[in-house]
């Protein structure tokens, strides 16, 4: 029997595993699907969103990366994240402490983006070796705001926020850091862990502002496999196919030294911060003009096209195949 590789499943056995045992019913609205950010449940004037979402790669700032890596994808459906729920699983040995540091992150994170941290578990296992904290979020969203991964148009310009592997430039400079003090300056390494903040990797934002402009048809977080797997995710969702332009897609002086120096794909990488946008030919410019006004950049990078005409990424030029990072790139080095 071969035996998975680390990372996400591939999206070919996923969909049959969902195919074959997941179930909703009259008022599941979004179900389980390749590509949906959460499940969507009608709630009669308004929809409950619900997603869960663990966090395995990060340490420093682990309740900070939980809380906000579940917030994004209620956002992203065009809802506003209010309850959550943490499971926090630690190995022996583990201090009290270390679960004060845990809780605290949670319940700042919590607080910082309004919603109320109100359950959970928390359990010593020789079940794990590092500390593991599985996220339930659960938002609201009214009936005319849902923006499913699934709803983008033939003709739609593809639109990105912020930069790409703004969630991985963190990780990397964190993780990494006693092996990089030897290569790159401190200051470099501090403003490349801070990209945790600034740029960020919250999206809640960005979606708020996005989602009362007319013509946004869809919202995607592009997480684990990178903006490019996103992008995938994205159309595939929808029943399209998809054309980006390379050298259209923003990504950051740090993220492109730090990628380059492990020789990782920085479209491959952990993309939480960038916000995956199809909007109508008519809204892209209001719906990057008004980013801009919230102070965040926002490029048009593609367009969503018939299934027929594939999945392309213009490189010098050329086009050649999206790459599909089953695999998010930092499970090479992040070990």
């Amino acid at each position: 029997m071969k035996k998975l590789p680390l990372g996400k499943i591939h999206m070919d056995i996923l969909e049959r595993l969902l195919a074959d045992y997941t179930h909703g019913d009259n008022r599941v609205v979004v179900g389980s699907g390749i590509g949906e950010d959460a499940a969507v449940i009608d709630m009669g004037d308004s929809y409950l969103i619900a997603k869960t979402d663990p966090i395995t790669s990060a340490t420093d700032e682990i309740g900070y990366y939980v809380v906000n890596i579940n917030a994004n994808d209620i956002a992203a459906m065009g809802g506003t994240p209010r309850w959550f729920l943490a499971t926090v699983l630690v190995p022996k040995g583990t201090g009290a402490p270390e679960l004060d540091r845990i809780f605290g992150q949670i319940s700042e994170s919590c607080r910082n983006l309004g919603i109320a941290y109100c359950g959970g578990h928390t359990e010593v296992t020789s079940s794990v070796t590092s500390v593991v904290v599985v996220g339930q979020m659960l938002g609201e969203a009214a009936k005319t705001k849902l923006k499913p991964s699934s709803a983008a148009c033939e003709g739609d310009h593809l639109l990105m926020t912020k930069s790409a592997a703004i969630e991985a430039t963190s990780l990397i400079a964190r993780e990494k850091e006693n092996e990089l003090e030897a290569v790159f300056m401190k200051s470099f390494l501090t403003k490349a862990k801070n990209f945790l903040y600034v740029p960020g990797i919250s999206v809640v934002k960005d979606a708020a502002v996005v989602i009362k402009v007319k013509g946004v048809h869809a919202l995607h977080d592009p997480t684990e496999g990178g903006i490019a797997t996103g992008i995938f995710e994205m159309a595939r969702a929808s029943g399209l196919g998809v054309e980006v332009v390379y050298k259209d897609i923003p990504v950051r002086k740090e993220t492109q030294r730090l990628c380059s120096f492990y020789s990782v794909d920085p479209l491959g990488c952990f993309a939480s911060g960038s916000l995956l946008i199809a909007a109508s030919p008519e809204s892209s410019a209001e719906v990057i003009e008004k980013l801009s006004a919230s102070d965040i950049p926002a490029k048009r990078i593609g367009t969503m096209v018939p299934a027929g005409e594939g999945m392309t990424l213009i490189r010098d030029g050329s086009k050649e195949p999206l790459p599909v990072y089953h695999q998010d790139e930092l499970s090479r080095i992040l070990v």
